[in-house]
């Protein structure tokens, strides 16, 4: 199946000096049949877009942290898709939660979703704002939305290397 795991770019260092992009079981996010029941209207298409969408507001919360321990630590979003056999619904979490069983290594990621340096900004500021805009502050939920407005970038795993080189 195919799963939109939340990352960051320090994550995907780990991947790539690992080959491991974190313990088990890992958090994403795919179409699973909750979310078809849900999103009735929606294809294939738009239900991986859904996905990819969870995932990315999860790895905001993954930098949010990140950005705690280290504040220079470069604030992108990053998503990692890939095909992994055993999963199990996280449906507590979210219709489109799931709980990655499995290590998940290069030889199982299939593309790499990034924002650009262009957006590092607006990231920032939404992983700083992600708590108040949980607990209903409008305008920290509006900080949020700006962020979740720059488009991921797609990624082959061979360029995950230079990517990162030139991050």
């Amino acid at each position: 199946m195919r799963v939109y795991l939340p990352s960051t770019l320090s994550g995907l260092q780990t991947l790539l000096d690992t080959d491991a992009l974190g313990p088990v079981p890992q958090p994403g996010f795919a179409v699973t049949g909750a979310l078809r029941e849900w999103y009735v209207e929606g294809d294939e298409e738009e239900l991986e877009y859904v996905a990819l969408t969870l995932a990315a507001r999860a790895s905001v919360r993954l930098l949010d942290r990140e950005l705690l321990l280290d504040p220079k630590a470069r604030a992108r979003r990053v998503v990692v898709v890939a095909e992994v056999d055993d999963i199990e619904p996280a449906s507590d979490v979210d219709r489109a939660a799931v709980r990655v069983l499995q290590p998940v290594g290069l030889r199982v990621v299939k593309a790499v979703h990034v924002d650009g340096p262009d957006a590092e900004a607006d990231v920032r500021v939404a992983a700083e704002q992600l708590v108040e805009a949980d607990l209903g502050s409008e305008q920290a939920g509006f900080l949020v939305e700006q962020a979740e407005g720059h488009e991921l970038q797609w990624y082959a795993t061979q360029e995950i290397g230079p990517l990162l080189e030139l991050s």
